[in-house]
């Protein structure tokens, strides 16, 4: 269950920024900001270029990674092992369809995995179990799939996210704040008719108590 994939601090291009930040509906983008984790889908990038494949993933395991582990560091996307990711924080890791990684964030995936068997009625579950349930969830003919609301936006568990248009939202406290590279903001009038980005099955482990780690633009 544990992953073998080692964690590593974001060192940008000093010329312009990488390929390799991820959105809430996960896309990946090019952004000057970083984030609080970082993360991988397996190798989808060229090392002689530094530039991502047409592919965006080549595993089913979506983890999410720290950024800074045991003082290991690693030249971003400048050899052929795993691409490295980057998200502004869980939540947004979670909408895009990752998990903790039980390498470096052992407690943390011990955490949700017990949170995920509560909420969605398993036990004895296995790494691997959950990521195939996650890749069913978070794609749909390789395109990021969205879910029905399973109840009204001001219900959602803290870390809950939901799109509207092309724009995506976080939930905190039964209110929605508006995602971007940089962090979240308030908004004069909450989002309607969205629609929901966090996987089911992840959204039943935040309702059954797990508490992701979100970027202090959240919590100001």
């Amino acid at each position: 269950m544990a992953s073998s994939t080692v964690p590593t601090r974001h060192s940008p291009s000093a010329t312009r920024p990488l390929q390799n930040r991820v959105t809430p509906a996960g896309d990946i983008i090019a952004t000057p900001h970083r984030g609080l984790f970082t993360g991988n889908r397996g190798i989808i990038h060229d090392p002689a270029t530094r530039t991502l494949l047409k592919k965006r993933w080549s595993s089913p395991a979506w983890i999410t990674c720290l950024c800074e582990f045991r003082g290991w560091r690693r030249p971003v996307m400048a050899r052929r092992s795993w691409t490295e990711l980057f998200f502004l924080d869980e939540a947004t890791a979670f909408a895009a369809g990752h998990r903790p990684c039980f390498f470096c964030r052992r407690d943390d995936a011990k955490r949700f995995r017990a949170a995920w068997e509560a909420g969605n009625g398993a036990s004895g579950i296995s790494a691997k179990a959950i990521d195939a349930v996650l890749h069913r969830e978070r794609l749909d003919r390789g395109r990021k799939r969205l879910h029905p609301l399973p109840m009204p936006l001001a219900d959602l568990p803290d870390g809950a996210m939901v799109q509207q248009g092309e724009e995506s939202f976080l939930v905190v406290q039964g209110k929605a704040l508006l995602w971007s590279p940089a962090g979240y903001a308030s908004v004069e009038r909450q989002p309607d008719d969205t629609k929901l980005l966090t996987p089911p099955s992840t959204l039943r482990a935040l309702n059954a108590g797990y508490q992701p780690t979100l970027h202090p633009t959240a919590l100001s």
